[in-house]
């Protein structure tokens, strides 16, 4: 069992520094800096393509933006349950560690009183009492030999018991590792989904020429003011008039405080965030912690409806919960929406809005 229980806490520990490698802001797809070509005699390049055929790149980064998004929550997922499953090995060894230091003191005390027993020639204490010639003796050691064989029969009860115990915690950390080799895995193929995603929409923009990524650039600005203006003349902003609550307040001037900082997928700061962990670092900063993905975000936190959400609730987007950012009043978000951009202040219509959530609720 010492074997096992050394194995066990460093495998434990081990998988924590794992965790903690894989999760460091530093293993983020980093976008590559496209080489120049040489060539003998300049190429002519086609000229502007007409805004249809650029609508249609932007429909396709969209998408494939999209789909990052979507692999980053599930790499943020599988992160934030590895997290979890490795903290639990590690608790669960040090109760293999106690167990078994409780089992030796356990098993010491039973062989002290198997060695007391030899002493006396072997004979178990009533046996001794019935062969004393004195009456006395006898009834006064009579109360010692129940209490003795009680301790006994407690003892040997104890000893079953943590032995039972420290089974179940080998039996609970071996199915732990399991989940969180499951996980691990689950993390590396999200990882590798997250930089497909993103190369590839790199390698579409950078066959853009100058002018091509200026007007592709134009027609996103369009795109989501056309989208902002079609929400608020539904009217929606004269029926929110919700206030902040206090923790509601310290979340928006957290998530206020970053704006201008990278978005870097799987990041939590403090140098650079997705967008769930935006939301969940200003919420814990706020006091109040949250889930880490948007997905969990809208599974677990209240949901409340548009019209009556109030600056600090979170905006789900999209029909898969891919994207979240904060309301921070007058029709405005503050989020960290893509690789490439940087925390920003935006409209709240600027997506299809699947829901609102309450974190204080």
């Amino acid at each position: 069992m010492g074997t096992g229980k050394r194995g066990l806490i460093t495998a434990a520990v081990t998988v924590v520094c794992a965790v903690t490698v894989l999760a460091a802001p530093g293993t983020a797809f980093a976008a590559p800096t496209p080489t120049p070509t040489a060539s003998a005699t300049p190429t002519a390049r086609p000229t502007l393509p007409p805004n249809k055929d650029l609508e249609a790149v932007r429909e396709k980064l969209d998408k494939l933006y999209h789909d990052a998004a979507v692999a980053t929550d599930e790499y943020n997922a599988a992160e934030e349950k590895a997290r979890k499953q490795s903290a639990e090995i590690v608790e669960l060894a040090k109760k293999i560690v106690a167990g078994q230091k409780k089992l030796d003191d356990l098993k010491d005390r039973a062989g002290a009183a198997a060695r007391a027993q030899y002493r006396t020639g072997g004979l178990p204490p009533a046996a001794q009492l019935m062969l004393s010639d004195d009456p006395g003796q006898f009834l006064d050691g009579a109360g010692r030999v129940l209490q003795g064989q009680r301790a006994t029969k407690g003892l040997i009860g104890e000893m079953t018991r943590t032995q039972e115990d420290l089974k179940l915690y080998a039996a609970d950390a071996s199915d732990r590792w399991d989940k969180l080799e499951a996980n691990r895995k689950a993390k590396a193929a999200a990882r590798k989904k997250v930089k497909q995603q993103i190369a590839a929409a790199e390698k579409l923009q950078s066959q853009l020429e100058k002018k091509e990524k200026e007007r592709l650039a134009e027609l996103e600005q369009e795109a989501a003011l056309k989208a902002q203006t079609d929400w608020l003349d539904t009217g929606i902003l004269k029926e929110i008039n919700g206030k902040a609550s206090e923790q509601g307040k310290k979340a928006v001037e957290f998530a206020t405080a970053q704006i201008g900082k990278p978005y870097v997928w799987g990041a939590e700061g403090p140098k650079s965030y997705d967008c769930s962990g935006l939301t969940s670092q200003a919420w814990a900063n706020a006091g109040h912690p949250i889930p880490r993905t948007s997905q969990e975000q809208w599974k677990q936190l209240k949901h409340v409806d548009v019209k009556d959400m109030r600056p600090g609730d979170l905006i789900i987007y999209f029909d898969d919960a891919s994207h979240v950012a904060m309301y921070v009043g007058d029709g405005a978000i503050i989020h960290a929406p893509r690789p490439g951009r940087t925390v920003t202040l935006a409209g709240a219509g600027e997506m299809p809005i699947l829901g609102v959530v309450r974190p204080d609720a």
